[in-house]
């Protein structure tokens, strides 16, 4: 019995397997979720190799530095020698074989997505972590979001056009690689899927939402098979703390606040990458200039933080200052509540943060500006830690920080206020920070500073850091929910032309519409009867292949070149459906009538005015 119990068993094991095959087989979607479970295994490869890479040349860059500035420091000026070899290298690896490695990736990755229907070379992966690593692991001011971010988009595209996967969903498989990249390299799964979603895609729909789940939660499994950790990142621990009403407004404040360096960092990341554009020298040599910059500006940094001993608060037992690199020992200090102690809260922490805060913006400015690689994420959480510290220490002066509490819960909500202020995703930033700290007591302040800092960020700014430069180029983002947006933009919106004072009758001679059109400049007539009602539309094209027989036009009438298969649109129809109907109708305009089931004309729309609410709608997006 118990034998024929486990024939039967393995029989229908058998069974449900082959349909569980047949179903993968034939459902689009489920080839689409395996391919994302593997994109995610092979970018959490790529993720583990880059993060070891890049903190053995870290580990080898503080020893060389220590090395070459002597222990009393007599040598300060050999600073900026290693991150101008490592501009170099990078520099040589990102003319020669991928251009599309400079800067900080994520831009790189929605143009192809936009432009290109996700389709990525792909050396530029590879040539992106290594010139990242060389930049970055020498003390150029960036991250690790971008480099890996852009590799895992490669891994996705390159794995789809392998397989021959339809070019629709090939933009789906590069956000799998861009979230699998993410949480991994973070340990972030959940952020990864709303950073490929909110930023990349732009599109919540559930075919693009489980293959992107599925890399994330691969890249996450085999990344803690690999390096298993149960430790945040960012470690934070405020015993006793309880968020409460009277810290509402302090937390709205700071929103605020972050918008503005949200928006200094943007413009001076501009401003950087105009003036080194402008500048007559050999795009290799462009980073090594950065470079120069940063090791003169570190120099300074160095000095100055000694000066005024604030050992306490800013790290200084690392021949590398603080803002070199991707700031982390920086940022960790700032969340240790034991930092900000009686003796610790004083002007000139304030003042020191203050300046960190500005060399912050400056260094990477000057590294991402003059093309060198790396993510903008690293600086955005350093310089949201240094604005929420400031704050904090300032409250914490004037007593407005409440038992319990302490000026480091404000650099934690500083950080996520920052990210999402320059990216414009508030819920990547709130559900990264989380995942980054893992500290459910601050999401509440960080939920409202994130939205707040983002509502203020998109007044100051029209683009993001991610999507300024493409909209600079020509380039409008919108990809998957343009359709989500238009269906809410109504034809009453848009600027159409009304109809000549003169109507026109199907029994009126051809010869008015030239008149028409000779003083009235009209492309297209809508038609009516006597009752006023529209029954169709004579077009341009249509009067210019009449005129070709001018002996003709005084014997034809309106009614023999009257279309009446053009349909007509409502100013309450929404843009999605006007948009629709002029893909199905080969006319330059359409005829507007009243919203009273009447058929009355009331105007003329044409395709143009349609396209250019479309873009104005997409850049208010």
């Amino acid at each position: 019995m118990s034998a024929m119990s486990s024939f039967l068993m393995s029989t229908n094991t058998k069974q449900y397997v082959r349909r569980i095959g047949r179903w993968v087989h034939d459902h689009p979607d489920g080839w689409l979720n395996i391919i994302g479970a593997a994109i995610g295994i092979l970018t959490a490869l790529a993720a583990i190799g880059f993060a070891w890479a890049l903190e053995r040349v870290e580990h080898w860059t503080q020893h060389l530095q220590g090395e070459l500035q002597g222990v009393d420091d007599s040598r300060l000026w050999l600073m900026p020698l290693i991150p101008m070899v490592g501009a170099l290298i990078s520099g040589v690896l990102v003319y020669y074989f991928a251009r599309e490695a400079a800067g900080h990736g994520v831009p790189q990755v929605l143009d192809a997505i936009v432009r290109r229907g996700g389709i990525l070379k792909k050396r530029v992966g590879f040539i992106k972590i290594v010139s990242s690593i060389c930049t970055v692991g020498t003390g150029g001011s960036a991250g690790a979001e971008g480099p890996i971010v852009q590799a895992g988009s490669v891994i996705g595209s390159s794995l789809a056009q392998r397989l021959g996967v339809e070019r629709k969903h090939i933009n789906t498989l590069v956000g799998c690689g861009a979230a699998a990249g993410i949480a991994s390299i973070f340990n972030a799964p959940i952020a990864g899927v709303f950073f490929a979603l909110e930023i990349l895609l732009r599109d919540f729909s559930l075919r693009t939402f489980t293959p992107i789940v599925m890399a994330s939660v691969f890249a996450t499994a085999f990344t803690q098979v690999v390096l298993p950790s149960e430790d945040a990142i960012f470690a934070f621990e405020l015993s006793g703390y309880l968020f409460t009403l009277i810290e509402l407004p302090s937390y709205m404040i700071l929103g605020f606040v972050c918008a503005v360096a949200s928006w200094m960092f943007v413009e001076m990341l501009h401003i950087s990458e105009d003036a080194f554009g402008r500048i007559n020298l050999h795009r290799i040599f462009k980073p090594v200039l950065g470079a120069l910059l940063l090791g003169m500006l570190g120099m300074v940094g160095q000095r100055a933080c000694v000066a005024l001993d604030t050992s306490s608060l800013v790290p200084t037992d690392s021949p590398v200052p603080v803002f070199f690199g991707n700031g982390y020992a920086m940022i960790r200090s700032l969340l240790d509540p034991s930092h900000f102690t009686a003796a610790d809260v004083t002007w000139t922490a304030v003042i020191t943060l203050g300046l960190l805060l500005f060399a912050k913006i400056v260094a990477t400015s000057c590294t991402l500006g003059s093309g060198g690689s790396g993510g903008v994420f690293a600086p955005a959480l350093f310089i949201g830690a240094t604005v929420g510290g400031t704050y904090g220490l300032v409250l914490e002066m004037l007593g407005l920080i409440p038992s319990g509490g302490s000026p480091a819960s404000y650099a934690l909500v500083g950080m996520a206020a920052v990210v999402a202020g320059s990216t414009f995703a508030p819920m990547t930033s709130i559900l990264m920070l989380f995942e980054l700290t893992r500290e459910p007591r601050v999401l509440a302040p960080i939920m409202l500073a994130a939205i707040i800092s983002t509502m203020f960020s998109r007044m100051f700014m029209p683009n993001s850091i991610y999507t300024a430069k493409l909209r600079r180029a020509g380039v409008r983002i919108g990809t998957g929910r343009d359709l989500g947006i238009l269906r809410h933009v109504p034809l009453a919106s848009v600027k159409y032309d009304a109809l000549p004072s003169e109507p026109v009758y199907a029994s009126d001679p051809l010869s008015k519409l030239i008149t028409l059109h000779a003083h009235h400049n009209v492309p297209d007539f809508p038609v009516i009867d006597h009752e006023g009602h529209y029954i169709g539309m004579v077009t341009g094209r249509d009067m210019r292949s009449a005129l070709i027989d001018r002996e003709a036009i005084p014997l034809l009438l309106v009614a023999e070149l009257m279309r009446s298969d053009i349909p007509t649109v409502s100013a309450g129809e929404h843009l999605d459906t006007v948009l629709d109907k002029f893909s199905k109708s080969d006319v330059s305009s359409l005829c507007v009538v009243d919203q009273f089931g009447q058929m009355n004309p009331v105007g003329l729309v044409t395709r143009e005015q349609v396209m250019k609410r479309h873009n104005e709608v997409l850049d208010e997006a």
